[in-house]
């Protein structure tokens, strides 16, 4: 009975794993910039295109349907143009297995870093995995897997739990176990339980690690101890350097010229203009002199006559003030 199974169980995996025709991501990975950038530790998030990557997303609600954990060269493990095998993965259908970067610049990925881990416990992390790499998958629990096939809607509180199905390997595997498992042999959280413990005066926190079998490739994504880490940006990004293809134009009211005053009016020159001397200097006339002086003795006048009533103001002002008192 458990070689039919396994028999079955090898045919619905194969189905699983067949890829999508069609498929095309938004942003493809930058080769360079992600060569560059990626440390070991670093989990990578992969959003799949085959039909158990179909699954995931569903029951997830998340872009990520894989993830693999960068170690670094894994000895012995090279592909046959020489690059090697820098990530450890599981896939269903072929359990723990290593894999070179190249095998998802085609994809739209994203890079998870764990914050303040330290030099011995990345190394723990890495050798972890890599220690792992043959391990099969259970198909015995084909039951398990044939619901994975049936198109029903699922209410979102039991899609974390559809994953997990309890008899390990192939359900692990989906739900990025093997990940999880390396970060716990070094006690770092990636979504824990928090229960606060002791009194109102002195309360503290304890992290309960939640099971393998209940991780999914989001967790990495949302955790608050992993940071995000976008090659482009690292690398440094400058937009004014980017080629469009279509070398769209900017409207004229956004690349023409932006002036203060109106174009029929001048702004006053910010240093004073050169004397011109060829031109002819006025000489006053006699008219303009009379004139002149006509001004002048009016504005005496006014200026006299406003002394006058000052003087009577302060005047009766005084006399006011006598009576008063």
């Amino acid at each position: 009975m458990g070689t039919v199974l396994d028999s079955v169980g090898k045919v619905i995996a194969a189905y699983l794993s067949k890829e999508v025709p069609g498929y095309e991501p938004f942003t493809p990975s930058d080769p360079e910039h992600l060569r560059g950038v990626i440390q070991p530790g670093d989990v990578m998030l992969v959003e799949g295109n085959n039909r158990i990557s179909g699954i995931i997303k569903y029951l997830t609600q998340s872009t990520w349907s894989h993830a693999a954990l960068y170690v670094g060269p894994v000895e012995g493990a090279v592909e046959p143009d020489g690059e090697p095998h820098v990530l450890i993965e599981a896939n269903i259908g072929e359990g723990v297995t290593s894999a070179p970067l190249s095998k998802y610049f085609p994809y739209h990925t994203r890079i998870c870093r764990p914050v303040g881990l330290s030099y011995e416990d990345r190394i723990t992390v890495c050798r972890y995995a890599i220690n792992r790499i043959g391990f099969g998958y259970d198909t015995k629990n084909i039951i398990d897997l044939m619901r994975f096939l049936v198109p029903l809607p699922v209410p979102q509180r039991w899609r974390r739990r559809m994953i997990a199905l309890g008899s390990g390997d192939p359900t692990k595997i989906i739900c990025s176990a093997l990940i999880a498992q390396a970060f716990d042999a070094v006690r770092y959280p990636i979504l824990p339980k928090i229960t606060k413990a002791g009194s109102r005066a002195a309360r503290r926190e304890i992290l309960h690690i939640r099971d393998s079998s209940l991780y999914m490739p989001r967790d990495f994504d949302i955790s608050p101890y992993f940071e995000v880490v976008k090659p482009t940006i690292v690398h440094g990004f400058d937009y004014t350097a980017l080629h469009w293809a279509d070398k769209q134009k900017p409207l004229e009211e956004v690349a023409g010229s932006f002036g203060v005053f109106p174009e029929t009016l001048r702004s006053p020159p910010l240093v004073p203009e050169a004397a011109d001397e060829e031109a002819p200097a006025e000489v006053p006339t006699e008219q303009m002199m009379r004139e002149a002086a006509q001004e002048m003795c009016a504005t005496f006048s006014e200026h006299f006559v406003l002394l006058n009533e000052l003087a009577a103001y302060r005047a009766r002002r005084g006399d006011a003030c006598e009576v008063a008192a």
